[in-house]
């Protein structure tokens, strides 16, 4: 039998939806967004970009293969576990980048745009 993680203030990346605890993204980031991010060592990027607010938690240990994954748009993350919901709102800044490079930044709060979002086959 395998344990689970114990988690002291989980908090997720309001990009990816990750949930990891206040030391992992100090001393690690977030494996899927760091290098926009740059939440490594990083306090207050951690507070901006990361929310304690969120709802459900899903394990994905093969997000290329988890319909779960396809239908949250999890399935090119790593493994990990991730929150269904994200409460929370990126700063302008960092959505400004992401538009400049070209990636679109879909909520994770479960509002109105990511409700009508279509899941590819």
């Amino acid at each position: 039998m395998t344990s689970v993680p114990q988690m002291r203030s989980p908090r997720a990346c309001l990009i990816c939806s990750i949930v990891r605890n206040h030391r992992q993204f100090m001393n690690e980031g977030c494996p899927n967004c760091e290098e926009i991010l740059q939440l490594r060592n990083q306090p207050d990027a951690i507070a901006e970009c990361t929310s304690s607010l969120f709802e459900g938690v899903i394990t994905l240990a093969d997000p290329r293969s988890s319909w779960v994954a396809k239908w949250l748009r999890l399935s090119e993350y790593a493994p990990g576990i991730y929150a269904a919901k994200v409460s929370g709102a990126l700063p302008e800044d960092i959505v400004d980048a992401l538009k400049a490079n070209g990636i679109v930044y879909i909520p994770r709060d479960g509002g109105e745009v990511e409700d009508s979002r279509e899941v590819e086959e």
